[in-house]
């Protein structure tokens, strides 16, 4: 699989380079115990074609993010700055209707339990064939002739038959075959993903993906997956924005985050991850503490409270600075382009601590 860069260093306002591009986005809840930062900073392109993965802990804004893309917090209390660019529409500034028109269209979503996103009083093909007509002037007859045919395009066996059931009358795997063929029923160009395969078995899992996988080879639709789990990332990703307390912290192609990470916390979530491919040469190793607080961040590096290798810094840089998000390529170390991260610690450094003391053990 190919892999291309994110471009991370564009400039709000200089007008968008690729198909989505999402730049310093920031989305603010007001409470009343104190202004939630779940999305603070974020910046990172897709192009067409593409699957770009969003990992994290539960927490680091990654579902927020998808729905900040969506425009689900339109007539909500959240606070929202910064660029959204689809296709070179900026979404930001449009109202609910706008964005309406644009969800389902342009860009669709497969959320985490199909069983609550479905309604059960409404056949599985009524919803999809709906879903078709909000945006399609066609008859009722060739919406329900759209929808059977998304359905068997999905894998759904008797796909004539099964548009009368109820979504209790499927199986987990194919409820979520079922949310596909409704995302995907008007060809959008952007699919986003929210943890697909979470509570289905690795079996039905592989199928999901592999399904995900063959659609956008057909649509040539740009994809953001997000999920917890590093296996479906290495497997089906080009490239990945690790979240950590509402901020990007690291950003790049697949085969730099697995293999010439940057970022401690991106050490950590290696380290915590079980291979099945190779003999482990030493214990998992979990992050120590919790996620912070949105309501209080931490000063400085947003990890620095959870950081082992925060005595590799001189100085109090890692509590009082909030490190930048720097490319590796322009800080003297080999690497593709794009692939950049937020640290403190030297990148000499940080290389070197990867190589002796990280890797060994993976």
């Amino acid at each position: 699989m190919s892999t291309q860069p994110i471009e991370v260093d564009a400039r709000p306002g200089t007008g968008p380079t690729a198909f989505l591009s999402v730049r310093d986005l920031r989305v603010h809840f007001p409470t009343d115990d104190g202004l939630v930062k779940s999305v603070d900073g974020l910046t990172f392109d897709v192009e067409r074609g593409q699957t770009v993965g969003i990992v994290g802990e539960s927490g680091s804004g990654k579902s927020v993010t998808s729905q900040a893309i969506l425009g689900l917090h339109k007539g909500s209390r959240a606070q929202i700055t910064g660029e959204i660019w689809l296709d070179g529409q900026e979404l930001v500034g449009k109202s609910e209707d706008e964005i309406r028109s644009f969800r389902g269209n342009q860009m669709a979503m497969i959320f985490q339990d199909p069983l609550s996103s479905l309604h059960p009083f409404y056949s599985v093909g009524r919803q999809i064939s709906e879903a078709y007509l909000v945006h399609n002037r066609v008859s009722k007859a060739v919406a329900r002739k759209r929808a059977v045919e998304m359905l068997n395009r999905v894998g759904i066996p008797n796909a004539d038959r099964r548009y009368d059931d109820f979504p209790h009358q499927f199986s987990g795997g194919m409820r979520q075959r079922a949310m596909i063929a409704m995302a995907l029923v008007s060809d959008p160009q952007l699919l986003i993903a929210d943890e697909p395969t979470t509570a289905l078995d690795v079996t039905v899992q592989a199928q999901i993906l592999e399904l995900m996988k063959d659609l956008q080879r057909e649509f040539n639709s740009a994809i953001i997956l997000i999920t917890h789990d590093l296996g479906v990332v290495a497997e089906t990703c080009d490239s990945v924005v690790v979240m950590y307390g509402g901020q990007c912290v690291e950003t790049g192609a697949v085969d730099d985050i697995f293999y010439r990470p940057e970022m401690p916390y991106t050490w950590g979530l290696l380290t915590s991850m079980p291979r099945m491919d190779r003999t482990r040469q030493q214990r998992l190793q979990p992050i120590p503490g919790q996620p912070p607080s949105l309501i209080q961040v931490p000063s400085g590096c947003v990890f620095h409270p959870r950081c082992r290798f925060r005595d590799h810094v001189r100085g109090d840089a890692c509590t009082t600075v909030h490190p930048d998000l720097l490319p590796t390529e322009q800080v003297g170390l080999p690497g593709a382009i794009g692939h950049s991260v937020r640290c403190h610690i030297e990148p000499q450094e940080r290389r070197r601590i990867w190589v002796s003391d990280i890797k060994p053990g993976l």
